[in-house]
């Protein structure tokens, strides 16, 4: 497996005010005067990691990552134990205001044009920020797409994956009353919504672990303890579960389909898709529709991969895929 870059601190970091109490944390690491790439991470909820810095040449990218609302270290943070703080988190907080963050954000940092990249819900971040702003897009790197079409979320949790899964889909339920397992994705995203919001902040807590769990054993093909492990932080798994049920329950704040209905807009921008064949959380499935809909894109499949960003070959595409772009005019 390819290498990633080595481990880089940012140069510059900041808070910016987006509005509606919201405050955005963002940082830029890399070369100052290069290539300017913005890193859009998943979930919604799951934040952005020093490791994520290190899929782009530091000498040639100014890299830019930032925390999405409500989660890692933007304010307010949707796992806050005072209620009125974290049901804040989840006011106005929706794509489109997502959308508009990166267009503030892209404006705040004098960067005219910019290459997106995103994985999983930043896949789903990304085709929506290039189709309402392509002129402000240079290439696109996308991983584990993700588009919340009604198929795709009752299969992730509607019970159809776990016919690969039992035993993690079991611990899934076990937080929900016995009568709505077999209800759907709607009906369990609903009850899930209730738990996370519970007075009793025990019941909130084990109810956003049994969420987060679900996630980190299903995204790598073989299980890893550690990647599980990190989704049961209670402070991580609150807020990535409560912003993640939130987004759910809203299939994205998208009318079906639409994003993958309007991506002939991206024509003439230089993508490359990245699907693990194996990729459970987000089934390749979708990579092909927005392929087929998506005209000029590449789609690289990777075979014996499943859906994590540093999943064998997927983080050899990906790093490929940046190296290649490196030698474009920005």
């Amino acid at each position: 497996m390819r290498e990633s870059y080595p481990p880089i601190e940012p140069y510059r970091h900041g808070m910016l005010d987006v509005g509606d109490g919201h405050q955005i944390y963002w940082e830029s690491c890399g070369n100052p005067d290069g290539k300017p790439v913005v890193f859009l991470h998943g979930g919604p909820g799951g934040g952005c990691k020093a490791d994520h810095r290190r899929a782009f040449d530091p000498a040639i990218y100014r890299i830019v990552l930032l925390d999405q609302r409500g989660c890692g270290r933007s304010l307010p943070h949707a796992a806050d134990p005072d209620r009125a703080v974290s049901g804040r988190a989840m006011l106005h907080n929706t794509t489109p205001h997502l959308v508009a963050d990166l267009e503030r954000l892209r404006d705040h940092l004098g960067i005219e044009r910019w290459m997106v990249f995103g994985g999983s819900w930043g896949s789903t971040l990304a085709l929506a920020y290039a189709e309402a702003h392509p002129a402000r897009v240079t290439e696109m790197v996308l991983r584990g797409i993700f588009t919340l079409r009604r198929w795709e979320l009752d299969w992730y949790y509607g019970g159809l994956a776990q016919a690969l899964f039992p035993d993690r889909w079991a611990d899934f339920l076990a937080p929900l009353p016995a009568h709505v397992h077999d209800a759907g994705s709607e009906v369990i995203i609903e009850e899930y919504h209730r738990l996370l919001h519970d007075p009793d902040p025990t019941v909130a807590e084990k109810a956003a672990v049994r969420w987060s769990q679900w996630e980190g054993s299903t995204i790598t093909l073989l299980p890893k303890a550690s990647v599980i492990d990190s989704f049961t932080d209670s402070w991580f798994a609150l807020a990535f579960a409560r912003i993640e049920n939130h987004y759910m329950r809203h299939a994205g704040f998208f009318d079906e389909g639409s994003l993958i209905r309007d991506a002939h807009l991206l024509t003439g921008i230089p993508s490359v898709i990245v699907a693990g064949r194996y990729d459970i959380a987000t089934p390749m499935r979708t990579a092909w529709d927005l392929h087929r809909a998506w005209p000029g894109s590449e789609l690289v499949v990777v075979e014996g991969a499943g859906h994590a960003f540093n999943e064998p070959g997927v983080q050899d595409a990906l790093i490929a895929a940046t190296d290649r772009f490196a030698r474009s005019e920005p």
